[in-house]
């Protein structure tokens, strides 16, 4: 009996230090900006806590190109379908949200702060609101050069999926490239899924002198790096680029309607 009571103190006594003990292998933080140690967010970072359900805001435009060139205007989408409108773009007091609408106008806005080198990091999720007809908009987080030169100054497209709430992010990373070629990029899609894109989920994406690559709730799932050739340029080559957010139209009218919300977005410097 006193060596069970023995024993029982004794795993108590241990229990009791691990407790209070710091944890040996503490889980990261499921942004990358955490896990990596990234530090404060730029000026050009948006929490979107602004706005509300009754009464969404523009975004703020100290920050923010919107589409059509101002508060009410649109211009055509992405191949000439539908139209990108600045009204499918709200922020709703706490969370910002592009609207794509069945007959193929949809969301899109741009960062005012283009740069050589940084990260980027949004908590993201879509989905659509209307039934699945084949005819399905595009969520995109893209580094678009700000010389508006494409191909020859590249495109970093680190999210880019076929349809709202997909199981598996995808990417399409182009390198700068001669205009009179095949596209030149690299395609990434996510081998550990996890959830869907209808929930919530960090995506990031990091540009040096050295790569670029991507990073999923804080694990990364694409990095690529150099292959100049005759016809392009490094892959991390861009001269200056900047954040857009564009819910795309591929197709035209007798779109699915779909929404894509932004919980927060945040820059940061190398």
């Amino acid at each position: 009996m006193k060596a069970r009571s023995r024993f029982i103190l004794a795993s108590a006594s241990l229990l009791i230090v691990s407790l209070l003990a710091p944890a040996a292998n503490a889980a990261p933080g499921d942004t990358a900006a955490e896990r990596f140690g990234w530090g404060d967010p730029l000026a050009g970072s948006d929490e979107f806590n602004y706005g509300s359900e009754s009464a969404p805001a523009v975004p703020d435009q100290s920050k923010w190109s919107l589409a059509g060139g101002g508060v009410d205007q649109c211009w055509p989408g992405h191949a000439g379908n539908g139209r990108r409108c600045d009204a499918n773009t709200r922020v709703f007091g706490g969370f910002l949200r592009q609207t794509g609408e069945a007959d193929g106008d949809s969301g899109w806005l741009a960062s005012k702060s283009g740069r050589q080198y940084g990260r980027w990091e949004a908590r993201i999720r879509s989905t659509n609101t209307g039934s699945a007809n084949g005819r399905e908009y595009h969520p995109l987080l893209i580094i678009w050069p700000d010389s508006e030169q494409w191909p020859e100054d590249g495109e970093y497209d680190y999210l880019e999926n076929g349809a709202p709430g997909a199981d598996c992010a995808e990417s399409f990373i182009h390198y700068p490239h001669d205009a009179n070629v095949a596209v030149q990029q690299e395609f990434s899609r996510e081998s550990d899924c996890g959830a869907p894109l209808t929930e919530w989920h960090n995506v990031a994406f990091e540009w040096t002198a050295e790569h670029v690559a991507g990073f999923i709730d804080g694990e990364e799932w694409f990095r690529f790096s150099g292959g100049a050739n005759d016809v392009r340029e490094c892959i991390q080559c861009m001269a200056s680029g900047h954040q857009t957010i564009q819910l795309d139209n591929f197709y035209g009218g007798d779109m699915t309607p779909a929404t894509y919300e932004l919980d927060w977005y945040r820059e940061y410097a190398v």
